[in-house]
């Protein structure tokens, strides 16, 4: 049988974290035969673990034991998603907007996890649209690019102002395919567009592949496209406590 993957998280119980606590855990999984795949803390009383097994009966088995152990409470017990990933990889929750459960915040501290995020739904096959807010400089274009790296795919530029104002009419044949990422700047694509821009931007969105568009909220003020079109949104800010405040940057894009 095909092996699959599945996350366990649990919270120890205050004043039962004991010496072995973890080696007793191990020991359970190693008479199941249940891999441990990787395990780390993801917050400072819970610990992630993605386990593999053929059978899950097994993995049954192993939530009616823990369910009975004193020192421990099972918080999830599933197939893992990317932010289990992440939370395990990195030992650090991927933090959800309570507005939107489809918005992923990050401070520019965590741009390492941002990049493996981004990188995880860049190796997906199909049409994905992705927004990123955030102020100038705190590094959305360049997380865009490191992603497209991690996930071995190409990336072209519809329109930047990563160097000078970029706005394309038109791509080369090598650029057009599925294997690509393509980034758009939503102030640029819709402030300072031609008509050969907007065939363009068409083509692409139909296109069965990611594309990442900076300033989306502008993007959809401005174009034919609604918020509902994205898969999800990310919020890049230098502190926890930052404003997304678009004034600005039409001001710094007008000088271009």
């Amino acid at each position: 049988m095909e092996d699959h993957e599945w996350y366990l998280e649990y919270q120890i119980h205050k004043n039962k974290n004991r010496p072995g606590l973890l080696g007793d855990l191990a020991s359970l999984l190693g008479m199941l035969k249940i891999n441990i795949v990787t395990i780390n803390g993801v917050t400072n009383d819970r610990r992630g673990l993605i386990l593999r097994t053929s059978k899950p009966e097994k993995i049954e088995a192993l939530s009616q034991i823990l369910h009975r152990m004193d020192h421990i409470h099972v918080t999830a017990l599933r197939k893992p998603n990317v932010t289990d990933r992440l939370a395990v990889r990195h030992g650090k929750y991927v933090e959800l907007s309570s507005d939107d459960i489809k918005t992923y915040r990050f401070i520019r501290d965590e741009i390492g996890i941002l990049v493996d995020l981004l990188a995880e739904q860049m190796k997906k096959k199909g049409h994905q649209l992705i927004g990123i807010r955030g102020m100038p400089r705190v590094g959305k274009t360049e997380s865009i690019v490191a992603s497209s790296v991690c996930a071995n795919k190409r990336w072209s530029f519809l329109s930047s102002t990563l160097l000078r104002q970029t706005i394309r009419t038109q791509l080369a044949a090598n650029e057009l395919s599925t294997d690509h990422v393509y980034i758009i700047d939503g102030i640029v694509s819709t402030r300072r567009f031609s008509e050969d821009h907007v065939c363009l931007l068409r083509e692409v969105m139909r296109m069965e592949t990611t594309k990442v568009i900076e300033h989306p909220d502008i993007f959809v003020r401005n174009s034919e496209y609604r918020l509902e079109d994205f898969n999800y949104m990310i919020e890049l800010r230098n502190h926890p406590d930052e404003e997304i405040v678009y004034d600005l940057m039409d001001e710094r894009h007008s000088m271009f």
